[in-house]
C-alpha cells in the first residue's frame, strides 16, 4: 500500500527478540492447517511455511501435539515420534534456507478431544475437571461430521508431572528437529487454559482454587521446558479474556495480571528467560461463536 511505511513506521523496522534479530515485526501466528497424515508433516506443510518465510522473519507453527493423547483435530502434526521429528526437520531446513526463524507451538487439547483421537479409542480425555464442553460446541471428526465432546477425566495431582514431562520431551524433540525455539500453547480452552480458568477448573488441590494454584501447571511446564532447551528459546501463549470452548474466568483481568506477574517473577528470580509472551485479545469469532463477550469486553469499553 502506498505510504504504508509512513503509517506504521515501527512495524517494518528491525527488532531484537532476545537472541534473535528480526528484520521486521510482522509474525506468522500459529494456525491449525490439518495437513499432516498420521501426525506426520507432509510436503504440503513444507510448502506452506516456505511460502511465508522471508529473510529475518519469524514464524510460529500450527499447534503440534506433545503426545499421542494430546490431539482433538483431524490431521494435526505431532512432535513425539522419530518420523515426526524427521518430517519437521524438512520444514525447518527449508524455512532456514530462506533466512527465517521458526518456533514450534507445543499443544495438548485436554478435554477438547474425542475418543476417535485417543489411542485405543479411550472415551475419556484428560483435563483439570470432569465437566465436559457443553452441547453448544461440536467437535470436528475425521470423516467431516461433528460430534459431542465427551466427559473428561480429572487428572490426579500425581499424574501431572508426567504431562509436564511430555511438554519437556516435545520441546527437546523440536530442538532436535532444528527449530529455533518453542511456544507453549496455554490459551483458547486447551489443557493449560483448563487449569487457568475458574469456569473450568473446579479442583480443591494444589492445582485449583486461588490464582497461584491455577497458574501452577503453567508454571511447571514453563520451568521444565526452559530448563530443557535453554533461556531465550521459549514463548508462552495465553488468552485470559477469551472464552473459546467455554474457557471462562470470573475475573480475566486479574488472571492476566497474575500470569504475567508470575512469568516476570520467574525471569527475575529464577533466570527463566522467555523469548516473548503472546497474548490473544478477545476480538474474534470462531465457529460462529462470539468470543470474549464477558468481563474482558466490558473492561475495554470502560477504559
Amino acid at each position: 500500500m502506498a505510504g504504508s511505511e509512513n503509517q506504521n513506521p515501527s512495524l517494518f523496522t528491525p527488532y531484537q527478540m532476545g537472541r534473535f534479530r528480526l528484520s521486521h515485526r510482522v509474525v506468522l501466528a500459529p494456525m491449525t492447517r490439518c495437513r499432516a497424515l498420521d501426525g506426520i508433516p507432509q510436503p504440503g506443510n513444507v510448502e506452506y511455511y516456505v511460502q511465508r518465510a522471508t529473510d529475518g522473519s519469524f514464524l510460529i507453527t500450527e499447534g503440534t501435539l506433545v503426545s499421542p493423547k494430546a490431539g482433538g483435530f483431524p490431521h494435526c502434526p505431532g512432535i513425539y515420534t522419530r518420523a515426526q521429528i524427521d518430517a519437521w526437520k524438512k520444514v525447518v531446513d527449508a524455512v532456514h534456507a530462506k533466512g527465517s526463524i521458526i518456533f514450534c507451538q507445543l499443544w495438548h487439547v485436554g478435554r477438547a478431544s474425542h475418543q476417535v483421537y485417543q489411542p485405543d479409542n479411550d472415551p475419556t480425555p484428560i483435563s483439570s475437571t470432569e465437566k465436559p464442553i457443553s452441547g453448544r460446541w461440536r467437535i470436528l471428526l475425521p470423516d467431516g461430521s461433528y460430534g459431542k465432546y465427551p466427559n473428561p477425566r480429572r487428572l490426579k495431582a500425581s499424574e501431572i508431572p508426567s504431562i509436564v514431562k511430555q511438554y519437556r520431551q516435545a520441546a527437546l524433540n523440536a530442538i532436535e528437529a532444528g527449530f529455533d525455539g518453542v511456544e507453549i500453547h496455554g490459551a483458547h480452552g486447551y489443557l493449560i487454559d483448563q487449569f487457568l480458568k475458574d469456569g473450568i477448573n473446579d479442583r480443591s488441590d494444589a492445582y485449583g482454587g486461588p490464582l497461584p494454584n491455577r497458574i501452577r501447571f503453567l508454571d511447571e511446564v514453563v520451568r521444565s521446558v526452559v530448563s530443557a532447551v535453554g533461556p531465550g528459546r521459549v514463548g508462552v501463549r495465553v488468552s485470559p479474556a477469551i472464552d473459546h470452548l467455554e474457557a471462562q474466568d470470573s475475573d480475566p483481568f486479574s488472571l492476566g495480571l497474575a500470569i504475567t506477574g508470575r512469568l516476570n517473577e520467574l525471569q527475575r528470580t529464577a533466570g527463566e528467560q522467555l523469548a516473548y509472551l503472546h497474548v490473544t485479545q478477545p476480538r474474534y469469532t470462531a465457529y460462529g461463536q462470539a468470543e470474549g463477550a464477558g468481563m474482558g469486553a466490558r473492561r475495554r469499553r470502560t477504559v
